[in-house]
Formats: structure tokens, C-alpha cells, sequence
């Protein structure tokens, strides 16, 4: 506590961050929540000859938030994979990513760092078809790379370690960077992979589509079922619930030790009041004794109690002020309640 009973700038800064950081974390706990409670009330259809008779029913021929099951199937062409034979997808992730070791000036360590240096994502438009072949609908998926969580298989993947030269290795000991090597992968989003798709599901003309939802909901295209997307987001949200307690256990803590700190500070502030109280009372009383009998006897009293006898003198200043109760009773280093010199010896004073 500073001066006159305020938080310290370290108390209020610390009590400012963690109520900050709990406010950050229950919104993302909001947030996660909402979506948990819209995928559960998401409406699930069934890929089947009956969708097309759903949607001409369904206002505006569309399901805001509609889940659907189905198998990729690629509209004409397909994506071949660079690496792997007979591999065909209708998306493809080809990335290389830097791997190297970098030294930490503050903890004097090195640390891995990776980079992406290159990403290149090639899509082909593809249908949601059901897992029965002899069904002729088909849902087209589009805007594929907009979904929150969109399930690729890695198909390649290739470390290639860099080759360091002497005089490589004492320049990079040197910069602080040690290059480990490039990292090559290749993603797919195979044909004939079971999706589960939640969005917007829409009929456009003749066209069925599964599009990018509109209220702000996430767009999942995801190789797990429903069920088990749906276990995975509540999940998701317990863990950021349990963050938000905790951190808001810890600022009712701070809160709680700045209060009681405050209420320490008030308490002594009302007994020190109390004493000064006394002691102008005292004062008073002997003012009125002074009148009445002569003012010797306060000549002679101890200007701490203002009721024993002064009885010593100290020394170097030489004021005579205090009892021997109340010189005992200063608090160390020992200073003349007068001059706030300090006291190096103490010659009693006898009074004849």
C-alpha cells in the first residue's frame, strides 16, 4: 500500500491484467459456447432422393445451419498428387516449411523455430454424394477453403536436413541461427472421403448447395461424424469454462488481498486517530490541573505520557523530555522525540 491507504501501481497493475485477461477469456468462452449450442441445434438432413422436396419446403428454399453426410466425389477433373501414384483429391496442400535453431538471448538456450515459406492450395469443384451409388442427388460444397475446420489427409512427407560446410556452422553459431532443414508436405482431401458438412444448405435452381453460413456460424467440413464434432466443441468449451474459473478465482484473490490491505490501512488510521484523541485529552486535563495547582508539575512531566516525571537526558542533544518507561518504549534506532537526533547514551536525571 502507498501513501494514505491506496493500491501500489504493482497491485493495480496486476489486478488490472488478470480482470482484463478473465473478461478476454470469458468472451472467447461466449463465443465458443454459442457455437457449441448452434452445431447442436444445427438441423441434420439426410443425403437421400427426400432433400430436394426438404428444401422446396424449407422458407427461401433453404436450412440456415443444416448438417449432412456425405462422400466426395470431384465434378470433372481431379487433382493428382506430385509424390504419390494413383492419389486423387479435389484439394491439394503443398507446403514447405523451414526448420532451425535459434538462440534465446534471455534464457541463453536454442530454441526450435519453424516457418512456412511456402503454401500453395489447388482445389477442383466436388459434390457431397451419398455413400449409396445408385443415388442421384448430389450436394455442390462450395467455398471448400473457408471452413473453420476443413480434415486433409497428409499424403507426402519429406524431411530434407541441410548440408552445413565448417565455415557454415561457425557463421550460424555466430548469427545466432542454425538451420536444421526443410520439411516437404503434401494435403488432400482424397476422393471418396466421408465428410460431415455444416452450413448453409441452399437450392439454387436445380443446384443443391452446401455454402458458408450467414449468421456468423463456423463452416466445418470435417472427416469426423457428427457426433463425435459435436463431442470435440463441448469439449472445447469445458476447457475454456475451466480457464475463465480459475482466472477469475485468481482475481478475486488480488481483489480480495488489495480489500483486506485497505481495511488494515482504514483500521490503524482509526487507532492511531484514537490515540491522538487521548492524548489532546490528556493534555487538556493537564492544562486544567496546571491551572489549578501552578504549572510545575507540568514542567516536569514526560512529554510522551504527559504523566510520569522526566527522568533522563539524552545525549548528544541534551533535551530533557522523557520518562525511563518511555524511552524504553521509542523504537529502534532510538532518536530524541524533540530534534530527531539520534541517541548515543542516556544520563539519568535526578530531581532534588
Amino acid at each position: 500500500m502507498e501513501g494514505g491507504g491506496r493500491p501500489s501501481a504493482a497491485q493495480a497493475v496486476l489486478l488490472a491484467a488478470s480482470t482484463a485477461l478473465t473478461a478476454l477469456l470469458y468472451s472467447v468462452y461466449r463465443q465458443k459456447a454459442r457455437v457449441a449450442r448452434g452445431l447442436e441445434g444445427a438441423r441434420r438432413v439426410r443425403l437421400d432422393a427426400d432433400l430436394r422436396a426438404v428444401l422446396l419446403e424449407a422458407p427461401g428454399r433453404c436450412v440456415p445451419y443444416a448438417v449432412i453426410e456425405g462422400v466426395v466425389r470431384s465434378v470433372k477433373e481431379t487433382l493428382s498428387s506430385q509424390f504419390v501414384e494413383n492419389c486423387k483429391g479435389v484439394i491439394q496442400r503443398l507446403t514447405l516449411q523451414e526448420h532451425k535453431m535459434v538462440w534465446n538471448r534471455t534464457t541463453h538456450l536454442w530454441n526450435d523455430y519453424e516457418k512456412i515459406i511456402h503454401q500453395r492450395t489447388n482445389t477442383a469443384p466436388f459434390d457431397l454424394v451419398p455413400q449409396d451409388e445408385g443415388a442421384s442427388v448430389t450436394v455442390r460444397v462450395m467455398k471448400p477453403l473457408d471452413a473453420a475446420e476443413l480434415s486433409l489427409e497428409t499424403v507426402y512427407e519429406k524431411f530434407h536436413p541441410s548440408v552445413q560446410s565448417f565455415t557454415d556452422v561457425i557463421g550460424h553459431y555466430i548469427s545466432g541461427e542454425r538451420p536444421k532443414g526443410i520439411q516437404e508436405t503434401e494435403q488432400m482431401l482424397k476422393v471418396g472421403t466421408a465428410l460431415t458438412g455444416v452450413g448453409e444448405l441452399v437450392l439454387d435452381n436445380a443446384t443443391i448447395k452446401l455454402q458458408p453460413p450467414k449468421q456468423g456460424m463456423p463452416y466445418y467440413l470435417s472427416a469426423m461424424d457428427f457426433d463425435s464434432l459435436l463431442q470435440k466443441q463441448e469439449s472445447n468449451v469445458r476447457f475454456w469454462k475451466i480457464l475463465t474459473v480459475v482466472f477469475g478465482f485468481a482475481t478475486c484473490a488480488v481483489l480480495f488481498f488489495i480489500l483486506r490491505k485497505q481495511y488494515q490501512h482504514h483500521r490503524e488510521r482509526q487507532h492511531l486517530k484514537q490515540m491522538q484523541d487521548e492524548f489532546r485529552q490528556a493534555q487538556e486535563r493537564l492544562m486544567r490541573e496546571m491551572n489549578a495547582e501552578g504549572g510545575e508539575t507540568l514542567k516536569n512531566a514526560c512529554i510522551i505520557c504527559l504523566s510520569n516525571t522526566k527522568a533522563c537526558v539524552f545525549l548528544e542533544c541534551g533535551h530533557v523530555c522523557s520518562c525511563n518507561e518511555c524511552y524504553w518504549a521509542l523504537p529502534e534506532p532510538k532518536k530524541c522525540p524533540i530534534c530527531r537526533q539520534a541517541i548515543t547514551r542516556v544520563v539519568p536525571l535526578y530531581n532534588s
